[in-house]
């Protein structure tokens, strides 16, 4: 993810986990007679999380999160494989969790901007 709305794409320090999530709306198209529900496609979905532990050297994903300004995201499943990966810009909301056991965790969900694109 970018720290700045025009900058490159930087990978995001200490993450241990994300999700990708794509659906589609669904309206219910059922009529007097039909044998079951019946419902047609809507416009698709992209969103996701990733977290991981809060790194203080940077404010890559709080800053994002507070002005509202869209990111270049990258999703990468395997950093072995760099041709295989998800592409879009993104929205992004950004959470941080600490005690006193245990270190500050952080978390950003995220949505689409525009396509979000599986290369």
């Amino acid at each position: 993810m970018n720290l700045t709305s025009g900058g490159t794409a930087e990978p995001i320090a200490y993450l241990n986990s994300w999700t990708i999530k794509a659906a589609t709306d669904k309206t219910d198209v059922t009529a007097f007679g039909d044998p079951n529900k019946v419902y047609v496609a809507g416009l698709p979905d992209a969103s996701g999380d990733f977290s991981g532990f809060y790194d203080d050297s940077t404010v890559q994903t709080y800053t994002a999160a507070s002005d509202g300004v869209a990111r270049k995201m990258y999703l990468y499943p395997s950093t072995s494989n760099t041709t295989d990966y998800w592409f879009g810009t993104v929205l992004v909301d950004f959470e941080a969790d600490g005690s006193v056991s245990g270190a500050v965790s952080v978390k950003a969900s995220w949505n689409a901007a525009s396509s979000i694109v599986k290369v």
